[in-house]
């Protein structure tokens, strides 16, 4: 005889109620997605003509095939911000992000689901100083400065002075001091604060040759690593240049299968698996993950289902393993800035653009093969 109690199961309509409040739920998240998408929309051509015009990109809708030159009403600084005359900006990952709108879950964290939100592009910027707001203490009219302001991509921006903009070095072109704030703020933070390198410590560059690698070899030299680069055949050379002890060619070498260990890991391309990655590295080793992958991968996470993965794949191992956002600040600038004007830090530009020329250059860094920066040069 069984005397085991019997389970209790829920009444009939329990169930009814449940199965009902869930389909609710998701039909009131599709009509909110609905509605959401046909008035996700922008102010493009809805303006009148600028009265004090200047020329820049926008784009109404997603696609490089949308971004166009056009002149727009240049910007008035208020009290806390500098007009700053435009001489050169560059192309960052970043950027053809935005444009592109992926991985698509940007769209549905504000965005623009169907178009755009902000249909300014660009963010790295180098110029003169035109006009400061009357708060403004530590710029003055003709100061030639470099830093991070959304809408670059235009003959003018109103960067705040308290935020990401610095003096340019005296010894620094414009076109070399548009190339630094993603790209240097992101090298410096990975390794300093994220990867917290130590001089004497291995440290090995996965994507050496690009835009944050370029500037990642020369940082970490400069903290006292033993620096090891990977990078294809042709940019061995160019990386060597910039201070590495060792290069790998992946094209011959997979850094994986090597009994090397290191660390600190940063990696720029996110070719390899996190247990690929793991495996070169020394037991109490930092894995810092950059970008959020290349245009072939994104889908609705791209690059950022590696970064969320790395973040749970940590805690089963000893060694740390994540992704790091760079915070643009005048501080890092700062230590950039320094380190350009001692000659510790040199950009690497691959090639220049025009303004009207944006669009070529957002499909070349889309490629993924560009050395160094790419950099728009403002008339």
């Amino acid at each position: 005889m069984n005397d085991k109690p019997k389970t209790k199961r829920p009444p009939k309509r329990w169930k009814r109620i449940l199965i009902w409040s869930v389909f609710t739920i998701l039909l009131a998240l599709f009509v909110w997605f609905e509605i959401a998408y046909w008035r996700s929309t922008n102010d493009c051509g809805k303006a009148g003509a600028p009265t004090n015009p200047m020329k820049a990109i926008v784009y109404c809708d997603y696609g490089v095939a949308n971004l166009k030159l056009e002149e727009i009403e240049k910007p008035v600084p208020n009290d806390d911000q500098i007009l700053v005359r435009v001489r050169a900006a560059s192309v960052n990952p970043y950027d053809w992000h935005f444009v592109e709108g992926t991985p698509y879950v940007m769209r549905a964290m504000g965005v623009g689901l169907r178009k755009p939100k902000d249909t300014r592009l660009g963010v790295d910027f180098a110029g003169t100083v035109e006009a400061v707001g009357k708060n403004v203490t530590q710029f003055k009219p003709g100061d030639e400065v470099f830093g991070g302001r959304g809408g670059a991509f235009a003959q003018y921006v109103c960067p705040r002075a308290t935020r990401a903009v610095a003096l340019k070095p005296a010894n620094m072109s414009f076109e070399d001091a548009a190339s630094v704030n993603i790209a240097g703020i992101t090298a410096l933070q990975a390794l300093r604060d994220k990867g917290k390198v130590q001089p004497g410590q291995k440290v090995l560059i996965n994507g050496a040759s690009g835009g944050v690698g370029t500037f990642a070899v020369q940082i970490a030299k400069s903290l006292g690593a033993d620096v090891t680069g990977v990078c294809s055949t042709r940019n061995v050379d160019l990386v060597k240049s910039l201070g590495a002890d060792h290069v790998i060619d992946y094209t011959k070498e997979d850094f994986t299968k090597s009994a090397e260990r290191y660390d600190v890991m940063l990696d720029n391309v996110g070719n390899h698996s996190l247990s690929e990655c793991k495996g070169v590295l020394t037991p109490a080793g930092k894995y810092v993950l950059i970008g959020g992958g290349g245009a072939g991968d994104q889908g609705f996470l791209g690059g950022l289902g590696k970064a969320l993965w790395a973040m749970v794949f940590s805690k089963f191992v000893n060694q740390q393993m994540g992704m790091m956002m760079a915070d643009a600040n005048h501080n890092d600038l700062s230590i950039l800035a320094d380190m350009m004007q001692s000659g510790k830090l040199k950009p690497v530009i691959d090639r220049t653009y025009k303004l009207e020329q944006v669009p070529d250059a957002i499909r070349y860094v889309e490629q993924g093969h560009a050395r160094g920066k790419v950099v728009i040069t403002v008339e």
